[in-house]
């Protein structure tokens, strides 16, 4: 990691013509919730309910399922489906960050009351993680193969949790988001348990709770153009369609946001308004609980334009997921979120969102039959027999995405076409995975309340495979998960497929005037990368972050011994060497990886060529 970035501030103008592009609307819906959060009068200060008991969830006499139930939640807590914590005999204590043993100070506070970043609670999400009720499903799933024992504790868990977590008070009803998420886990978690029966009193209060905490600060969740809002209207459609003629309003107020919030997020190309990989898998997920949820309570379907989009955004996965061990580029904001954990593949493995969502948005398979079926058949959906093409070249005109094949090699440019907000300072990032191996790769996340260091690293330039111009970020970073001055891409060179190569290329010029023009060329055993360089003042630095390995760096070259990178130059380069970067594959997990720098300090163009044996 280089220290002594220079801060790439945004004046006011920066910071006017920013907020013009999220949106009037979007901004005044912030504004209306920051106000009501402060004024004691406004009804979501109000909030009241009372505690819900009995039994929650029942099993019915249904065959057993083939497939493997999850072994997770029997011994241990599986959070950020892939870090262990110890679970306790009796039940968890859900104000303590497990990982961490921090407890939130006060857990009895009003929501509303609560702090989004409390230094001394860390990262809040570690204490959400535990109250999102991915262990329903597991449970749900051992119940349903006869263990009576899973039942006892699924329906334990719940009443300890209302107990614990009294309505609208303590951390864990901060965010609408996160309660969204609790209803559609304990929706599935019905599904798996047997056919449609009405629910019991004390789930219908519970449900009752949760939509009665999302539906008045949807407008907030709108406002963000994100997951946010897609969930919430996820929750208000399942929930409010659960609970029958009592539940009306919020199941057509429900409805309504999906069409509108998925026609408008989720673009023609079926890219997604995060600009990323865990975001767009959440996001799948989301649209196969509503689509399972609909069918299982036999209710009208959605618009045609609902369905062309949420398929768009099924191949949008496909394309760039390896069919060998379903991994996929760590692009954009990453926050270890896994919605739909039936089984026990590993956390980057996305083959079973694409083939849930492949069968109910496509009808038709994305891969040969495989453990990956697993989540299809625990929610009752066949699979059908067709399958869908091969993932070919695209250059996603939307969202900006190019993928480049030529199987079994893959590249992904990311190129500046923003319409949302970007997160992430990735301007012209190149991920290449070889014969399945990440060879060039993402930074990914690390975690969304740390040191200012480390967040600032992960999202800025230095953590992804481009061109950072004198020791700045590409774009002003203007908050915690915002950058100003967003650029737009100049000049697209159409994306060319032949016999003899794979290549596309594209443009553009940063608020401070440097240049930046890449070139992706892919053939047999070959990737040739060009980037011509200009408008800077001080200096431009090439990074290839490499996957970890014993590279040796000998003049302007680096080899591992099955793959060599070349790098040459225009004009003199004044500066190159391996250094020590790091990543995030997974939340909270920080590991170090090499990365080949080569630094100029005048203009010119820049040829980087990789090759190995087949």
């Amino acid at each position: 990691m280089t220290p002594g970035i220079e801060p790439f501030r945004g004046g006011l103008a920066t910071k006017v013509e920013t907020f013009a592009r999220l949106g009037l609307g979007n901004l005044a819906r912030v504004a209306a919730y920051r106000g009501a959060l402060k004024f004691p009068a406004s009804g979501i200060r109000r909030l009241s309910g009372s505690l819900p008991h009995g039994e929650f969830l029942q099993a019915a006499q249904m065959p057993p399922v083939s497939a493997p139930a999850s072994s997770a939640w029997t011994c241990d807590a599986l959070l950020f489906s892939h870090l262990r914590a110890a679970l306790p005999t009796a039940t968890p204590d859900w104000h303590v960050n497990p990982l961490t043993g921090q407890r939130v100070p006060d857990s009895a506070r009003p929501w509303w009351a609560i702090p989004d970043f409390d230094p001394a609670v860390g990262d809040i999400k570690g204490i959400w993680e535990l109250s999102r009720f991915d262990w329903v499903l597991a449970l749900a799933q051992r119940a349903r193969q006869g263990d009576s024992a899973a039942l006892e504790r699924l329906n334990g868990w719940l009443a300890d949790w209302i107990e614990k977590n009294p309505p609208y008070r303590g951390p864990n009803w901060k965010c609408g988001q996160e309660a969204s998420i609790r209803v559609l886990h304990l929706a599935m978690g019905d599904v798996v348990l047997g056919p449609v029966r009405a629910p019991q009193p004390a789930m219908v209060q519970l449900v009752r709770l949760h939509l009665t905490r999302i539906f008045p600060t949807t407008s907030y969740a709108i406002g963000q153009d994100n997951n946010h809002g897609t969930s919430e209207a996820a929750a208000l459609f399942v929930g409010g369609a659960w609970l029958g003629a009592g539940g009306g309003r919020w199941e057509a107020k429900g409805r309504a946001m999906l069409e509108e919030r998925i026609g408008r997020l989720v673009q023609e190309d079926g890219s997604f308004s995060q600009y990323s990989v865990n975001y767009h898998r959440l996001l799948l997920d989301t649209l196969c609980m509503v689509e399972v949820w609909r069918r299982r309570l036999e209710l009208p379907g959605f618009s045609s334009r609902f369905y062309q989009r949420a398929a768009a955004a099924t191949e949008w996965l496909h394309r760039i997921t390896s069919p060998l061990d379903g991994d996929a580029p760590n692009v954009g904001a990453n926050d270890g979120a896994k919605l739909l954990r039936l089984g026990d593949e590993p956390y980057r493995d996305h083959r079973p969102t694409v083939q849930l969502a492949a069968a109910l948005f496509c009808a038709a398979r994305a891969y040969p039959a495989g453990t990956w079926d697993g989540a299809a058949e625990w929610l009752g959906v066949k699979l059908p027999d067709g399958r869908l093409d091969a993932p070919q070249s695209h250059a996603g005109t939307d969202g900006g995405f190019a993928v480049l094949r030529r199987p079994p090699d893959v590249a992904l440019l990311r190129y500046p076409r923003f319409r949302f907000r970007p997160s992430q300072s990735d301007l012209l990032h190149l991920d290449f995975w070889l014969d399945g191996e990440n060879l060039l790769r993402d930074a990914g996340t690390y975690s969304y309340n740390t040191d200012p260091e480390w967040l600032n690293y992960f999202a800025g330039v230095e953590a992804h495979n481009t061109v950072q111009f004198d020791r700045r970020d590409q774009m002003p970073r203007l908050g915690r998960f915002l950058f100003g001055a967003w650029p737009e891409s100049e000049i697209v060179q159409p994306l060319v497929a032949d016999d003899a190569m794979t290549a596309f290329g594209a443009t553009y010029t940063d608020a401070r005037g440097a240049r930046h023009e890449r070139r992706v060329e892919l053939s047999t055993g070959r990737l040739r990368v060009s980037d011509t360089l200009s408008g800077f003042k001080h200096s431009a630095v090439l990074r290839w972050r490499l996957a970890p390995g014993d590279w040796i760096l000998d003049g302007l070259s680096v080899s591992n011994g099955r793959v060599s990178l070349h790098v040459e130059s225009d004009t003199p380069a004044k500066r190159v060497e391996l250094t020590k970067g790091y990543e995030s594959r997974r939340y909270l997990e920080r590991t170090e990886l090499p990365v080949l720098e080569v630094e100029v300090a005048q203009s010119g163009t820049l040829v980087s060529e990789m090759r190995w044996q087949g």
